[in-house]
């Protein structure tokens, strides 16, 4: 079994954020993430059975606002994951994510906080009261030992959903939330 955890967590708006701080992200939450994943899976493939779990996120399935770093690396390991889980069924591994919801751990904070080093509103075109509003959120987190428990009852399980996404108003959210990217019109 490998689970695939490491992520440096950067908040701020998607069309202002400094190319090497979105670059870091990249590097740490997905390519040293597949790096690993990689050597993991070889293994498996060798040994003909395995388990690859990725920790994924509530942002690898949705997007908000002043969340865009993160998230479009989230969405990349998401379909990482959805490819692995096809290309290494056949050799007998089993590739899954978990996407918890906003728990409050300190990650998200210190994310809110980090776009702060750089942000400056007389260069940048991004209302600073509308991130400190979307930051409001963060006063709402779970907490983190409900999280813990349902990552300790799927990673060693041989049989789950291929995504799962906890505690179940989150999943409730993200489905509505996805079913109006659907319907949405620009």
């Amino acid at each position: 079994m490998f689970v695939a955890n490491a992520a440096i967590n950067e908040g701020g708006p998607l069309g202002e954020v400094p190319m090497d701080r979105f670059r870091a992200l990249f590097e740490v939450n997905v390519f040293a993430t597949l790096e690993t994943v990689q050597i993991a899976a070889r293994k498996f493939v060798e040994k003909g059975r395995g388990k690859i779990v990725f920790m994924s996120s509530m942002a690898g399935i949705s997007a908000t606002p002043y969340v865009g770093p993160y998230t479009a690396t989230k969405h990349a390991i998401e379909g990482i994951a959805q490819t692995l889980q096809s290309e290494l069924k056949e050799f007998g591994v089993q590739v899954a994510t978990i996407n918890p919801g906003a728990f409050k751990t300190g990650f998200n904070d210190r994310s809110a906080e980090e776009k702060w080093k750089w942000f400056d509103e007389e260069n940048n075109f991004t209302r600073k009261e509308d991130m400190i509003k979307q930051e409001e959120a963060l006063k709402n987190q779970f907490d983190p030992e409900d999280m813990i428990q349902k990552m300790i009852e799927i990673i060693p399980a041989d049989s789950h959903k291929f995504r799962t996404v906890f505690p179940e108003e989150t999943e409730k959210q993200l489905k509505k939330t996805e079913q109006e990217r659907w319907e949405m019109e620009i």
